[in-house]
């Protein structure tokens, strides 16, 4: 919890077009781990408990709103004036709220809660600044705004690239847009910044500059990992993000007690969760919603998305497991197998080359290579029910609705469209019919045919 009692809300700027982005998803809908980059930063910023959260948009707008439902306030910034301009759309949505204000960027999805938390703690220290900015010291500067400060961290000037002197560029410290102000304040700050600078644009960070010229203290707090405030605006720079995402879940995952042979081609969901001493073989895909208890093996090429998996079960390789798969304890998926909403009883076995959808299977039963539940009829979705210890033979298919009594014996090779009996053998196969000699004679007719053919071709 933040440390000081005043309400916050959170004003996330999400207006711009995302031309580079080449896309018809808004910009900040684009996952990463699975997620829409904005939802990666709400979730940290509701660990501050915010009272408020608007969302500034533009283009795409009916997007944000249907991904973020009530959840926030839609605000429209158009036309597109700058940073400046976006934040003053919040101010009706912000009316009557006394605290203090966040202002985030959509596309800059992975600032922590810490450093959130510490903007706000700064906003609240004894010289009590107008403003705070959070600050960074990339590798190079680029052509980010500038942020001139003393050493104490009290903010001299804020500069925009474009707007600043060769000497003010020398300077490292970067402006990440970031920033925390009291209500009290922000508004009527915005409302004294100008537009005379090289983009005729309202700038947030000119706040700063109107509130020194007031005589207030202003200050920046600096960030230690500038990828904490890395935008994304194009492909490319969504693919980096998602490098560095899964390369410090993948160190996570080992720290915790989770093998990966090849931790480079294991990739994660930003919900996964692993438990301790699972292995994961190369080249294995989490999807959202995936829990692995202890033990688990991974085997390789598999896919898994949806699934909770119970202790010491072995998947694949070449598993696929879809949203709704549940394998209880011990329980084995092998190669070219797939689940889709269906129980794997306790110490159950699918070992290979089989399709299990809207099933619950005992515990202890065995389904033969090619076995499936055919449960869909092209309009319904029907239940198959395998009881414990059941038996089901190769190349079987069960057509659903049907239920499989306990230790009952499905033959190899029969299509079941009624209930099986506990204990019973459903043999559902033609007769076989033998024509002595049919083969040899066919094979000589054929041989001669196409030896006249080859004849006459000479």
């Amino acid at each position: 919890m933040v440390e000081n009692s005043n309400p916050l809300a959170i004003v996330v700027l999400a207006a711009g077009k995302g031309t580079r982005m080449k896309s018809d998803l808004h910009k900040v809908l684009h996952p990463i781990a699975g997620r829409p980059m904005l939802e990666h930063l709400l979730q940290s910023a509701a660990a501050l408990a915010p009272e408020k959260q608007v969302v500034v948009a533009g283009h795409g707008r009916e997007q944000l709103e249907k991904a973020l439902g009530s959840r926030a306030t839609i605000a429209v910034q158009d036309p597109q004036l700058g940073t400046g301009h976006a934040v003053q759309q919040a101010e009706e949505a912000l009316t009557g709220f006394s605290g203090d204000v966040l202002v985030l960027y959509g596309d800059v999805p992975f600032v922590s809660t810490e450093t959130m938390r510490a903007m706000i703690d700064r906003l609240h220290a004894p010289d009590a600044p107008a403003v705070v900015v959070l600050g960074f010291e990339p590798e190079d500067p680029l052509q980010y705004g500038r942020v001139l400060a003393h050493d104490d961290g009290r903010i001299a000037m804020m500069v925009e690239y474009k707007d600043a002197t060769e000497e003010q560029r020398a300077c490292r410290l970067c402006n990440s847009g970031l920033m925390a102000v009291k209500s009290a304040d922000l508004f009527d700050l915005l409302s004294r910044v100008g537009n005379d600078n090289a983009q005729g644009e309202y700038y947030l960070v000119d706040i700063v500059n109107v509130a020194t010229l007031d005589g207030r203290t202003c200050a920046v707090i600096v960030t230690q990992d500038p990828h904490e405030v890395g935008g994304i605006n194009s492909r490319g720079e969504l693919a980096e993000a998602e490098g560095r995402w899964q390369a410090r879940r993948r160190a996570a995952a080992m720290a915790d007690g989770v093998s990966l042979i090849a931790p480079e081609t294991v990739f994660f969901a930003w919900d996964t969760q692993l438990g301790r001493d699972v292995t994961v073989e190369p080249n294995v895909v989490f999807g959202p919603g995936v829990s692995v208890a202890d033990g688990v093996t991974i085997h390789a090429f598999s896919h898994i998305e949806g699934a909770t998996i119970e202790t010491g079960v072995s998947v694949g390789p070449y598993a696929r497991l879809r949203p709704g798969a549940l394998l209880r304890k011990g329980s084995k998926v092998g190669n070219f197998v797939e689940i889709k909403n269906a129980e794997l009883g306790e110490g159950a076995k699918a070992n290979h080359l089989t399709y299990v959808g809207d099933a619950t299977v005992g515990a202890r039963a065995n389904l033969g290579a090619g076995t499936i539940t055919c449960n869909y009829d092209g309009y319904f979705k029907y239940r198959t029910v395998i009881g414990e210890g059941a038996f089901i033979g190769s190349n079987s298919a069960l057509v659903a609705p049907v239920k499989i009594g306990a230790d009952a014996i499905v033959a190899a090779g029969s299509t079941v469209t009624r209930d099986v009996g506990d204990g019973e053998l459903r043999l559902v196969r033609g007769e076989q019919l033998v024509k002595p000699g049919w083969a040899d004679r066919f094979h000589d007719a054929m041989k001669k045919k196409k030896a006249e053919k080859a004849a006459e071709a000479k």
